[in-house]
């Protein structure tokens, strides 16, 4: 069985992402999203903030191993292992996302939790 549309478009938004194309990636996310980041206690809001906040992270090496991706008509829940690096800092952590999307397959909000969120926290503060 093939992956459900919204997990083809999410890996689509990945694949983009990781190539620097944020205008790939903003695509995929609606005028008015909410982007709940680990260990922040308000989200992003709208796709200009979230746009802005990516590029401060430039300063960050993050990639990213996809371990699975489920999807339905409104959800997609992603697994994920992840490596950031910064200078000689680094830092190994695994993550769950959850996205709601629209019937536009955009994504309106998103939620990330991981295995140690004050490392998270921390590495990048």
């Amino acid at each position: 069985m093939g992956d459900h549309p919204h997990a083809a478009r999410y890996r689509e938004m990945m694949a983009a992402a990781s190539q620097g194309d944020m205008s790939g990636f903003g695509e995929v996310v609606s005028d008015d999203v909410e982007w709940w980041e680990i260990g922040s206690s308000e989200p992003v809001r709208g796709k200009a903030a979230l746009m802005a906040r990516m590029e401060g992270w430039a300063e960050y090496n993050i990639t990213a191993d996809l371990h699975d991706v489920v999807a339905n008509d409104d959800h997609l829940i992603v697994l994920l292992n992840a490596h950031a690096s910064k200078g000689d800092d680094t830092l190994d952590y695994r993550v769950a996302e959850i996205y709601h999307i629209n019937s536009s397959g955009q994504v309106t909000q998103r939620w990330a939790f991981s295995d140690d969120t004050a490392a998270i926290a921390d590495f990048f503060s």
